[in-house]
């Protein structure tokens, strides 16, 4: 059987992450995928060159969105609580898949919008305006007053397609394989 990619391979789990707990909460999550057990903060301290206020900020901020969690257990001899953290791989696909399904549906809306739609442009290039709207202007573009040509959409709708389709087979590998 082929081993999992790591869900930290997606471009877009990077950017969800990041977005989330900072630039190194990429690097926190990939210590407790290679590890597949409970990984203490400390650990992951020591790992990452950081303090462990900082480490367990990041985790804090993890666990908030369900993607950390943790196993209290209070250490007999000093009488302090221990951490121990994982990472729900689970979660992550969760959140991943709807992104893509908004991702996909943003630019289903742009197609049908590039589908039904004329567009048209100055030769500046200013802004896109659909047929109504450029109508109004007079077919003059409102931000440099050149006049404004229809569009040919047809390359920009083949953009979109292929978008889509790329969307819809990481959507695919991740619902497969995770």
């Amino acid at each position: 059987m082929a081993r999992k990619k790591c869900i930290t391979n997606f471009e877009i789990a990077q950017t969800m992450l990041k977005d989330m707990a900072g630039d190194v909460a990429i690097d926190l999550v990939k210590i407790c995928e290679r590890k597949r057990k409970g990984v203490t903060d400390e650990e992951i301290a020591k790992k990452m060159d950081l303090k462990v206020t900082e480490v367990r900020t990041i985790l804090n901020m993890l666990h908030f969105r369900g993607i950390a969690c943790y196993n209290k257990e209070k250490n007999k001899k000093t009488g302090w609580y221990n951490y121990t953290w994982e990472i729900k791989q689970k979660r992550i696909t969760e959140l991943l898949i709807e992104k893509y399904l908004e991702k996909i549906a943003k630019l289903e809306e742009k197609k049908g919008l590039e589908e039904n739609y004329v567009f048209f442009n100055c030769k500046n290039k200013c802004e896109n305006h659909p047929f109504e709207i450029a109508a109004e202007y007079q077919f003059k573009c409102p931000e440099c007053g050149e006049s404004m040509n229809p569009l040919d959409n047809k390359k920009r709708l083949k953009e979109v397609e292929k978008r889509i389709s790329l969307l819809k087979q990481d959507l695919e590998e991740l619902r497969n394989n995770y």
